[in-house]
């Protein structure tokens, strides 16, 4: 009796592994696409949404709240950006990469906007010279700089908050339930370090767009910092200080 078993044909059958990409390759190939999707829209949103001053007035100018705060959050908001994406494929807990994948979607498509916007304003898309010396003109009243930051009075050559290249790294390279407790951390200091900035310009910005931005985030990242406080604080650890 023959061998009802074929060889040949069980091997034709057999998935060709080289061929078959793996689950987290799919994976970050469509957020990379989804996230490319995200850049376009919201730069297109920028240019919609026009901002212009009430009475036709000039537009924001160089070293103006307006311009200052969408460069230096555009820049905050990338490298926040970037740890939601580190985050978002190495993070072992499933509400930690869904909270990266919120930070990550919304924040990108706000940096869209704020770039859409520099654009129409013929200023370049990032900073130089210094981080938030912009705030210093309307500053006479400590308003809006916490954490002993009342005397600021010039452009910083840091923005609070920011994760250094060593941070980065240390995110980069950490395995297992280390990526969450470590991507939380540097989250948290994250959305601390730029409360000041997005709160004043939700108060000093010229342009009411810019104005209802910054007070978007206001509301989204107080409410993100003490999710994450909370989660912090489940995992056995604790915030890091502020740099």
């Amino acid at each position: 009796m023959a061998d009802s078993t074929d060889p040949e044909r069980a091997t034709e059958t057999e998935p060709a592994d080289d061929d078959t990409p793996s689950r987290p390759s799919q994976r970050k190939a469509l957020m990379v696409i989804g996230v490319i999707g995200a850049v376009v829209v919201a730069f297109a949103i920028g240019f919609l949404v026009r901002p212009s001053s009430e009475g036709g007035t000039a537009v924001p100018q160089a070293g103006s709240v307006d311009v200052g705060f969408a460069q230096d959050m555009s820049e905050h908001h990338s490298q926040a950006v970037e740890m939601s994406a580190i985050a978002l494929t190495d993070a072992t807990d499933p509400a930690v990469r869904s909270l990266a994948y919120d930070i990550l979607t919304t924040q990108q498509n706000q940096l869209g906007q704020m770039q859409g916007w520099l654009e129409l304003w013929n200023q370049p898309l990032l900073p130089s010279g210094g981080y938030m010396g912009w705030m210093q003109s309307q500053n006479s009243d400590g308003h809006g700089m916490d954490s002993g930051e009342g005397a600021h009075t010039g452009s910083m050559a840091r923005m609070p908050g920011m994760a250094t290249s060593e941070d980065m790294a240390a995110l980069r390279q950490a395995t297992g339930p280390s990526v969450d407790v470590l991507f939380l951390q540097l989250m948290l200091r994250h959305h601390e370090g730029g409360l000041p900035m997005m709160e004043y310009a939700a108060e000093h910005a010229s342009e009411d767009v810019v104005k209802s931005l910054a007070q978007k985030m206001v509301n989204t990242q107080e409410s993100e910092s003490r999710l994450i406080t909370n989660m912090i604080t489940e995992k056995g650890s604790s915030p890091l200080p502020m740099n």
